[in-house]
């Protein structure tokens, strides 16, 4: 089976180099821009209007030939702004076709991208070289990108398979090469002999550490609160630049301070993924249960946005669902409805508040901690009608550990990076 992955390098570009990248990154915003000026002109004439390819390369080809500082595009980087727009405008009738068919979601019409929120260039078949010399016994691999030059990159590992696309992006002050290449995966499946139920949960903002999950065999996985933690220096720079004049050069220095507060607790959450899916893949288990949030729509409640943007819980599930496939393992997504409120014995349902850390059911008489219940809810719905897995029945016989006990189960597990002594409160 042919599989794709991208690699991220970093690239030093020289200051000659990090202009013209910079300049590059702005005419492709530009161009971006005007298609969608026309494309929205044509809609707003007749809405019904499917705008295709070759309405887009009509589109392009006007705004170039008008625009003479467009010729500095490569020609392929040129041609991916336009694939760009068209996926957006493909999304964007997709959503409308679903809230026409009673779905409930947002439609978004495609938004012109302002100054910052265009930050890449790709090339997607040619216009790029990697090459490694020796000098002084020392590997220095050398990217070479039409149109920009040549600039150091440190490839800290192979590339495997056939490369097909090189994206050029820049974040903040740093830049980096993604390449995307495609091989042949030689990982074996494995026989799902141990599945495992995850729920995620939120860190309570008062404290530093908490549950970010708790597995249906009762281990639990504490997260820092990475973001809590840069706090003080993310609100400090978001006042400098509140402060400062727009469009002058200390505002955009401030901003770039910003950046790099919040570039850190993005790095920090990326590592933690990392590790913890790292850990989960050689723990034993065969599969992993989740539960298909929809968080775009949990985001709307304010109380809870800002801690779950923190979790950064997509994330997780990204790296976990790549490792897992790595290894011959699956990721199996639930839907997550009453997995709380629900009883894993019994099946039972009852309303929980959300302050009640411990799920008491009134028919069968099971305590069990609330997470873990919900754990082995979305296990169970993961199982269901498989011979030989456990399903919902007899208490006794599937959790001797904790049913029929006055409390929770006390077991408890730390992976990754968090400290098992500093005990923050249960997660949602």
């Amino acid at each position: 089976m042919e599989s794709i992955r991208a690699y991220r390098f970093r690239v030093y570009p020289d200051a000659r180099r990090q202009r013209e990248i910079d300049e590059q990154i702005e005419l492709a915003r530009f161009l971006y821009n005007k298609l969608l000026e026309r494309a929205k002109e044509e809609y707003l004439k007749d809405r019904n209007l499917q705008i295709t390819k070759s309405t887009f390369n009509r589109f392009m080809k006007e705004i170039v030939k008008g625009n003479a500082e467009l010729n500095r595009l490569y020609s392929q980087a040129l041609q991916n702004v336009f694939v760009r727009l068209q996926r957006a405008y493909q999304n964007f009738f997709r959503r409308v076709r679903e809230k026409r068919s009673g779905k409930k979601t947002n439609v978004g019409f495609p938004r012109f991208k302002k100054y910052g929120r265009y930050s890449s260039i790709t090339y997607p078949q040619f216009g790029f070289s990697i090459e490694s010399k020796t000098k002084r016994h020392n590997r220095i691999d050398v990217l070479r990108v039409s149109k920009i030059g040549t600039m150091r990159m440190e490839m800290h590992r192979e590339i495997v398979g056939k490369t097909l696309t090189l994206t050029i992006k820049r974040d903040g002050d740093e830049y980096y090469a993604i390449v995307s290449a495609s091989s042949e995966s030689t990982a074996q499946k494995i026989e799902n002999a141990n599945p495992v139920g995850i729920d995620l949960g939120l860190m309570n903002r008062e404290n530093i550490m908490g549950n970010f999950a708790v597995l249906s065999d009762g281990a639990k996985i504490k997260k820092p609160d990475f973001a809590k933690m840069q706090e003080k220096r993310i609100s400090h720079w978001q006042k400098v630049v509140a402060r400062r004049h727009k469009g002058s050069r200390r505002r955009e220095k401030a901003r770039e301070r910003l950046h790099d507060a919040w570039r850190k607790v993005n790095r920090q959450n990326d590592d933690f993924a990392k590790k913890t899916a790292n850990d989960l893949v050689r723990s034993g288990h065969t599969s992993f249960a989740v539960e298909a949030l929809h968080i775009q729509n949990m985001l709307k409640n304010h109380r809870l946005a800002r801690s779950i943007n923190g979790a950064a819980w997509n994330r997780f599930i990204q790296v976990l669902s790549y490792k897992a496939e790595d290894a011959g393992m699956r990721i199996i997504p639930v839907d997550p409805r009453d997995t709380t409120r629900m009883c894993s014995a019994c099946g039972a349902v009852r309303a929980i508040p959300l302050g009640e850390r411990t799920y008491s059911c009134a028919v069968c008489g099971l305590r069990v901690d609330r997470d873990i219940n919900a754990a082995r809810n979305i296990l169970h719905r993961s199982t269901a009608g498989h011979a030989g897995i456990q399903a919902r029945g007899d208490p006794a016989s599937l959790h001797p550990e904790t049913d029929a006990k006055a409390g929770p189960s006390k077991r408890e597990h730390t992976f990754g990076p968090g400290n098992p002594g500093l005990k923050g409160s249960p997660g949602l």
